[in-house]
């Protein structure tokens, strides 16, 4: 509700500046032309990922990795990172919050572990794992249009691949490490595994790992990415509408996020019109050496814990003129924020499922932990991508 009253919020305040001629509405326009197959994208992945969560899909993996690891702790908690990792590139960070997490409470409490360590893994690699690929990330589908507008010609998953690839490696291991060495006691433990439950409808189950397995080429195919996203989830529509039709809700569109997000796309787009743009180039810097990259990745982790990652992105894109300062903002905006609890979406989504299953962590604590993870992070990071 409070995401939704923001949203609501942002987009009266962005009404207000059309009215009055403050945001052109011209611009206003090519905003809309940009951002709707963006929004589109993310309405139809939230569709794929709650349905393929109804069906058992993430709760089937949950129990067999229990089996998989054999009654070793360390190994379990690898194969969660694995997990965390894959869903994140492949499904977005806040896919990788929202359904992860309580997966993997489930999955600790079920063979008498702590799920601390699984679910910080859940929360970091949500955040740092999103560099790679266009759909990890919202900041990252905007950066592929504005990365056509640099290079000037089509950046398909391949091309943005190659330019994130070592940063996005180094922003995955150094949480991992850390993780390894403060929790090293729980993670060299063993436990019994137990037989994984039979799934109630294996039918859907079937269905939804399907889709998602054929989803995942379709997004790497070059075609924009809202077809196969859009196709996965009608597919997954008309097996529940078949087989389980009361899953079927206006509940599961996110009509909160979609309201943020457009909210957040107009007020900035205003801010610009402004002169927000122009304020912030003279501090982001200019330049492709390595310290002009790490100012930018500096700055744009600072303003996603100051506000959030993506206005943070869209406040400093306009100081964005080539594709090394592209990655640097994306390593500032995607594995920066993880210092407070606004800094991104899938954090706030990420401490509702803790909250909801009973699992404490103070938020003076998550702080203090990202104050040691993200300036390493961003620093290995960045220094990845000046190597490379």
């Amino acid at each position: 509700m409070r995401t939704a009253l923001i949203g609501a919020a942002l987009l009266v305040v962005g009404g207000v500046a059309l009215i009055t001629g403050i945001l052109p509405l011209d611009e206003a326009a090519a905003l809309v032309d940009r951002v709707w197959p963006v929004l589109l994208f993310v309405l139809a992945m939230t569709v794929v990922t709650e349905l393929a969560a109804e069906a058992g899909l993430f709760d089937w993996l949950a129990q067999h990795a229990t089996t998989w690891a054999r009654g070793r702790s360390w190994l379990l908690w690898l194969i969660v990172v694995a997990l965390a990792t894959v869903c994140t590139i492949f499904l977005s960070l806040d896919t990788a919050a929202v359904l992860l997490t309580p997966v993997v409470i489930v999955m600790a409490r079920h063979v008498g572990l702590s799920p601390l360590p699984f679910v910080f893994t859940t929360v970091w690699l949500a955040n740092t794992a999103s560099m790679l690929l266009p759909v990890s990330n919202l900041t990252n589908l905007l950066a592929e249009s504005k990365l056509e507008q640099i290079v000037g010609h089509p950046v398909g998953p391949a091309e943005f691949a190659a330019l994130t690839w070592a940063p996005a490696l180094v922003a995955i291991l150094v949480p991992v490490v850390i993780i390894a060495l403060l929790h090293r006691r729980r993670l060299f433990t063993r436990y019994d595994p137990e037989r994984p439950e039979r799934i109630a409808d294996p039918t859907l189950l079937v269905a939804s790992a399907v889709a998602v397995v054929i989803l995942i080429p379709g997004l790497l195919s070059g075609l924009p990415v809202w077809i196969p996203a859009c196709v996965a989830a009608g597919t997954l529509v008309i097996a529940f509408g078949v087989s389980r039709p009361a899953v079927l809700r206006i509940g599961l569109i996110p009509w909160p996020l979609l309201l943020l997000v457009s909210g957040l796309f107009l007020v900035l787009e205003a801010a610009h019109a402004l002169g927000l743009g122009d304020a912030l180039a003279t501090v982001a810097g200019t330049g492709d050496d390595p310290l002009s990259l790490l100012q930018l990745a500096g700055i744009g982790a600072g303003g996603a814990n100051i506000a959030n990652n993506l206005p943070a992105y869209l406040a400093l894109e306009p100081s964005v003129d080539s594709p090394a300062r592209m990655v640097a903002l994306l390593i500032g905006v995607n594995v920066g924020p993880l210092i407070t609890p606004w800094a991104s979406l899938a954090t706030l989504l990420w401490h509702d499922r803790l909250r909801a299953m009973d699992v404490e962590i103070r938020w003076s604590r998550y702080a203090l932990l990202g104050l040691l993870v993200a300036p390493l992070a961003v620093v290995a990071a960045t220094g990845a991508l000046a190597l490379q």
